[in-house]
């Protein structure tokens, strides 16, 4: 078995190759070198992993004992992420490059080989530990400072990406000891396949940078992607999918690049206002609207104090109709039935706790149509949650329908209809209704 000039500086090298040679000089195989050279391999590895397998036990014990004594975040990251347990994957070959050229001459082909597999297996757990300590970087940063929920997971991929192609790079060139740069300059012609194998990683990669350049995308946020069952709430970013829970909790996963060359919905800006709008139109039938008196408004106006106010206030200023601006207008007419019914909606939804004050308001005429005259309500909710939501959206359909009767209205049905248009008062039966 040959050795280097640095024998002496690894006591430990030549101790463990002296006591190999005497062993096998008792057994009486003094002169089976490559015998020796295995025993000696196969002991440095098991060394080797038995030193890093060692190691990680001690770092692991030492640092749950810190956590359950400091209950640090730091510390409960480390364990939940395994960092220092993956950095210590290094250890081996570090182990294993220092030890092993004292197994062989330094001419030994066997020797050029080994050590270039183990520089190899070296940059591989060097990637290891890289990625380990990005993972670690990436828990901590999101579940502590990404208060705007980036997506930071596509990044974090698209890192490892690059470091495992730049150490696959430096694998090769160790392994076949190859210049980098020589290596680099054969790359374009694997182009072409390169991007048909990594189409989908490179089409994330561009997609995921506009959606971040744009925040278009945040995780939590709740998007709808037509053309796909997608319809709820980002779970998580990654090169190749966006997984999104539906409300019905199915999980749905849309490629990056389908949300960049095809529109989407994303509801962040309603939940970020605090309001959520309510649009709901109401047929009327056309034959229930008629003109009416001043008596017959305050007939109409009398059982809702605030809606009698508004008559009162137009008769005394000589005025027919009131046509207010800005976000919640109070707007209608004691010209018509469906004028005065407009401007009790009006009072009753500006009054309403549910409904915010610094959103539009708008209740409108659109349109006639064969089915009657659509009467749009729009206005916005003071909360996005959903069951909330939808309890004021309920209460306020089922008020319009129940009141539209006491100002001799009626919605449209395609039954018959029963109204005394003597008596204003008087309830319509509609077979159903339409909203």
């Amino acid at each position: 078995m040959g050795t280097t000039t640095t024998a002496t500086s690894q006591p430990l090298s030549v101790w463990l190759a002296e006591n190999i040679g005497t062993l096998l000089d008792r057994v009486g195989l003094e002169h089976h070198s490559t015998l020796r050279e295995v025993i000696y391999v196969t002991i440095v590895v098991i060394v080797s992993l038995g030193i890093a397998w060692i190691l990680q036990r001690i770092i692991y014990y030492t640092l749950r004992k810190f956590v359950e004594v400091r209950h640090t975040a730091v510390g409960n990251e480390l364990l939940r992420w395994k960092t220092l347990s993956k950095i210590c994957h290094i250890i081996p070959p570090l182990l294993m490059l220092g030890m092993m050229p004292f197994a062989f001459s330094a001419t030994h082909a066997v020797r050029v080989w080994l050590m270039r597999c183990l520089g190899v297996y070296g940059i591989a757990m060097a990637g290891v530990a890289l990625g380990a300590i990005m993972d670690f970087i990436y828990g901590h940063y999101n579940a502590h400072d990404n208060k705007k929920n980036i997506p930071l997971k596509g990044i974090l991929n698209v890192a490892k990406g690059v470091m495992w192609i730049v150490l696959l790079i430096c694998s090769i060139s160790v392994l076949f000891d190859r210049s980098p740069a020589f290596l680099l300059t054969g790359l374009g012609a694997f182009a072409a396949a390169l991007m048909l194998i990594f189409k989908d990683s490179i089409l994330g990669f561009v997609a995921g940078v506009q959606m971040g350049e744009n925040d278009m995308i945040h995780v939590g946020d709740w998007i709808v992607v037509p053309g796909t069952p997608a319809n709820g709430v980002v779970l998580d970013m990654t090169l190749s999918a966006v997984k999104v829970q539906n409300f019905d909790n199915t999980i749905v996963t849309v490629p990056p690049y389908t949300l960049i060359s095809t529109s989407f919905q994303n509801y962040r800006g309603m939940t970020m206002s605090g309001a959520r709008r309510i649009t709901k139109t109401f047929m009327i039938d056309l034959t229930t609207v008629r003109k009416i008196t001043a008596d017959e408004a305050r007939q109409m106006a009398k059982p809702f104090q605030r809606l009698t106010e508004f008559v009162e206030n137009l008769i005394k200023n000589g005025a027919t109709a009131q046509n207010d601006g800005g976000l919640t207008p109070i707007n209608g007419t004691i010209e018509t039935n469906l004028g005065l019914f407009r401007a009790y909606i009006s009072l009753y939804i500006y009054y309403n706790p549910g409904i915010t004050d610094n959103q539009q308001l708008l209740i409108h005429i659109l349109d006639p149509t064969v089915t009657g005259l659509p009467l749009q309500v729009y206005c916005f909710t003071n909360t996005t949650d959903w069951d909330k939501f939808e309890a004021i959206q309920s209460d306020i359909i089922e008020h319009i329908t129940t009141t539209v009767a006491d100002f001799g209205l009626a919605i449209y049905t395609s039954g018959s209809l029963t109204v005394d248009l003597e008596k204003p008062g008087t309830p319509a039966t509609p077979a159903d209704t339409q909203a």
